[in-house]
């Protein structure tokens, strides 16, 4: 299609929050972009729409043609999430083309991940579940979408299928490389601690009558964590850091950082623990 100074904005920064754009820069008296032109048109057909090709004639459009600065055509301008991302002037073999292609567009699994967090914005929690579902079975190695879908079933209080999921990770991810995984694991394991622990009301008295007892304090919290009440468990994992920084390897510390990722909903929050817990460590 063929853009204007007036349609721009709509045909290339809007359309390129869904899928990446490349806008042809290109002129009718310009014998490169003769030989570009077709061939941009073919890939963008091969590719079946995982990406946009959108064509502005300089000459029409010399506005544009500053504001990107084209001093030679043909010249492709890539954009991506609303934002130029890559560029190249002349004419490239169709396979350079095709590698300059890959490194914007996002794989078929990436395209179903982007489409689940879309649904989860519209609150459509069984379409982010089919679409992450997708997602694996296009790469079940995805370990980034897998996580999404680990926190939907958790969410879901589906923590079987959450279990089973996590034990298919990368051995990369489960030795805690990503901080998203950490974070969940420590929700798991809340919610298993959770089943074998006294009620929450018991742990309670178990503080108030010795404040000192640090297992007790951890349990409560991790019964918290699994209820997702994350600002009373913060409060007493503070209170282990500051009793006894060296309890259980330095725990108290550590699950609080875990929870902070948990609870990143809630940026307040987390950000009032932080600093609560820097003035405790300093």
């Amino acid at each position: 299609m063929n853009t204007t100074m007036a349609t721009f904005e709509k045909d290339v920064i809007d359309a390129s929050e869904l899928c990446p754009v490349l806008v042809d820069f290109w002129a009718p008296w310009c014998g490169p972009c003769k030989s570009l032109g077709p061939l941009l048109e073919k890939l963008e057909r091969d590719y079946a729409g995982r990406w946009r090709l959108v064509k502005v004639n300089v000459d029409e459009n010399p506005q544009l043609a500053a504001h990107f600065q084209v001093r030679s055509i043909p010249h492709v301008v890539a954009f991506a999430g609303g934002r130029p991302v890559d560029q190249f002037t002349g004419v490239l073999p169709e396979s350079q083309l095709r590698g300059f292609i890959e490194r914007i567009v996002p794989n078929p699994a990436q395209t179903e991940q982007r489409s689940a967090r879309q649904a989860l914005e519209d609150g459509q929690r069984e379409v982010a579940l089919d679409h992450l579902q997708a997602a694996l079975a296009l790469d079940p190695g995805f370990d980034d979408a897998r996580l999404d879908l680990i926190e939907l079933l958790l969410d879901e209080n589906k923590t079987e299928e959450a279990r089973r999921e996590a034990e298919l990770l990368s051995p990369k991810t489960r030795q805690g490389i990503d901080g998203r995984y950490n974070s969940l694991k420590t929700r798991l394991d809340a919610l298993d601690a959770a089943a074998e622990l006294p009620p929450t009301d018991a742990l309670e008295r178990a503080v108030e009558a010795d404040p000192a007892n640090l297992d007790a304090r951890f349990d409560l919290a991790s019964a918290l964590i699994a209820r997702r009440a994350y600002d009373q468990a913060l409060g007493h994992l503070l209170e282990i850091v500051q009793r006894d920084r060296s309890f259980r390897d330095d725990i108290g510390r550590k699950t609080m950082l875990s929870v902070f990722d948990l609870a990143s909903h809630e940026p307040e929050l987390v950000s009032a623990w932080r600093r609560k817990l820097s003035t405790t460590l300093n």
